[in-house]
């Protein structure tokens, strides 16, 4: 008996690890493959054009600094529709709410979570965009602002989800020994909780801005795909094209081995490594939580 359990833990053990191992090695493959096809973009195309503000592949104009602005302002402005939006939903999930209306809200946030991106898209399109047009009397709604407000409702679950549980780890000891220095709920809640709980809440936020910058299907349908350079405030309620919108649309159609498909995995780099910046500042932050509340328990 004793043999066969130590058989198990030992096939559990290697399946861990090979699970790890096998998660590192395919990113390093994508690495690899994004380098070994993209890099050549650098010797097809000058870099003064490479980063120019004109992209028009068909007449030869590679330049995707309108690309990279694009998904910026839309990443922007996602952040700050969801931010607020997710860190108060966080706190009257964790600190306020009821607990039949924490059964109810916390399913549905989960739900939001689970809904496809192009399913999203139809919605923007059919619902919000009109609804933006004739508000602002746009000439067209499908616009940076609409894709903003949809990558921000695409980003609210992930901010909310850690945000709260991050919440939630905040010891008890906390809040009573705020109430019982006379302290309110509510101050008790913005003075002590939420800065306990400081670290995971920027945590989940860089993890919903990484969110945003990786969408593609969303911001496809309803930001326009105009690739123009967003020169001022006005960008918000003009048409834009982001990286993953143009690498989603013109990959299939462009042909292998020429300038332009090499240009496109060119972006696929560059989104990558926004991607990666993302995620190594939100895990240094989890890391740094993770080594103040061994100080504390120690």
């Amino acid at each position: 008996m004793a043999k066969k359990l130590k058989t198990s833990e030992m096939v559990i053990t290697r399946s861990i690890q090979f699970s790890g191992f096998s998660s590192i090695l395919f990113v390093l493959m994508i690495l690899y493959f994004l380098i070994s096809e993209g890099t050549p973009a650098l010797f097809d195309v000058p870099l003064s054009d490479l980063f120019s503000q004109r992209w028009y592949p068909i007449e030869g104009y590679f330049g995707i600094l309108p690309l990279i602005l694009g998904s910026l302002v839309v990443t922007l402005g996602a952040t700050l529709v969801a931010v607020p939006l997710g860190v108060l939903t966080a706190v009257y999930i964790a600190e306020i709410a009821p607990h039949w209306a924490r059964e109810v809200l916390k399913p549905l946030v989960e739900l939001l979570a689970g809904l496809p991106s192009v399913v999203l898209g139809f919605l923007g399109i059919l619902v919000i965009s009109p609804f933006l047009r004739d508000v602002f009397h746009l000439p067209t709604g499908l616009t940076a602002l609409t894709g903003s407000l949809l990558l921000g409702m695409i980003a609210v679950p992930t901010i909310v989800s850690i945000s709260e549980d991050a919440l939630n780890n905040v010891p008890e000891t906390y809040r009573h020994g705020s109430l019982a220095l006379g302290v309110t709920r509510w101050q008790t809640i913005w003075g002590v909780t939420v800065p306990a709980a400081r670290s995971g809440i920027l945590t989940a936020i860089m993890l919903g801005v990484g969110r945003t910058i990786g969408e593609t299907m969303t911001v496809m349908m309803v930001t326009g795909n105009a690739p123009v350079m967003p020169t001022s405030f006005n960008a918000l309620f003009m048409p834009i094209r982001t990286m993953t919108a143009t690498i989603a649309s013109e990959m299939g159609e462009v042909a292998s081995g020429s300038p332009h498909y090499h240009v496109l995995f060119f972006i696929g780099i560059v989104l990558f490594i926004f991607t990666l910046i993302v995620n190594i500042i939100a895990s240094n932050i989890s890391f740094k939580q993770t080594k103040r509340s061994e100080r504390i328990l120690s």
